[in-house]
């Protein structure tokens, strides 16, 4: 699918604007449940997969400003749905990653916006409503947290990695992913778990964390959040393509230790995750 004439830097620039402008919503949000103020909330696939009024608040305002700055361009999001356009871009959306932590008042969540053309993420912003930073991307034009530039970490070895992951709402598979966990947590440095997908994208970004890997990702989950990694000098596979770590593994890490912590972790038996 074609992306010829696609301007990536305006793209990015109104990623950044819409999400921002949901971020400033679900902060008020955030900040009146502090206050005491009531919010409904409902579940999804489960009892632990949780959707506030405000996830479904954020999205409808995410798509009517881009209705109205990217009319005609179709929407892809983790509360209303959609699909992918069969030429240019699509936008996809998550109104709030970290919903788990929004609720209880930890303030590591986001709202992730992006441009896709073909499936590919060609810009991206991931917004924090509790901080206000900001991390953006455009293809080939590097990545960014509040307009200073992004590189991931080189650490020396594995035994000085730290590598974010996270769990799946079935209690089967985090069953699963304890046994993993457990298995590869004796061969690095230590484990982040942090809740919010994008945002631990981000940090493999910053160099805050040297590498991260989660199964059962959606789209939204990645959008933005590994095409920021990538520009930061990240290595990065998406669902799909690295079946060593399972089909639907998501994995982002600095160069210097990429390969060697890829095979430890299909040894730890990623791929039966």
């Amino acid at each position: 699918m074609s992306d010829v004439g696609v301007d990536e830097s305006l793209l990015k620039s109104v990623a950044v604007q819409v999400a921002t402008e949901a971020s400033a919503l679900v902060r008020e949000a955030w900040e009146g449940m502090a206050a005491g103020r009531a919010v409904a909330v409902g579940t999804k696939s489960g009892a632990t997969d949780v959707v506030t009024a405000v996830d479904h608040e954020s999205e409808r305002l995410v798509r009517s400003r881009l209705a109205a700055l990217r009319p005609g361009e179709p929407v892809l999001g983790e509360e209303g749905g959609g699909a992918a356009g069969d030429d240019g871009v699509t936008w996809v959306v998550d109104p709030i990653d970290g919903t788990v932590n929004f609720l209880y008042g930890l303030p590591w969540f986001a709202v992730s916006v992006a441009a896709q053309v073909g499936g590919v993420s060609v810009a991206g912003a991931v917004v924090e409503p509790a901080s206000g930073r900001v991390w953006s991307a455009a293809r080939g034009q590097g990545a960014f947290l509040d307009g200073r530039r992004l590189a991931v970490s080189a650490p020396a070895g594995l035994e000085v990695t730290l590598v974010g992951t996270g769990f799946a709402y079935s209690p089967a598979r985090r069953t699963r992913q304890s046994r993993f966990a457990a298995s590869l947590l004796g061969q690095v440095r230590d484990i982040r778990r942090n809740g919010a997908a994008s945002l631990d994208l981000c940090a493999v970004a910053a160099g805050w964390l040297d590498a991260y890997v989660e199964h059962g990702l959606n789209r939204w989950d990645w959008a933005a959040g590994a095409l920021i990694a990538a520009e930061a000098g990240a290595e990065v596979f998406l669902p799909g393509t690295a079946p060593e770590l399972g089909q639907d593994a998501t994995y982002a890490a600095a160069p210097s230790i990429a390969d060697p912590l890829r095979k430890v972790l299909a040894d730890c038996g990623a791929a039966e995750v």
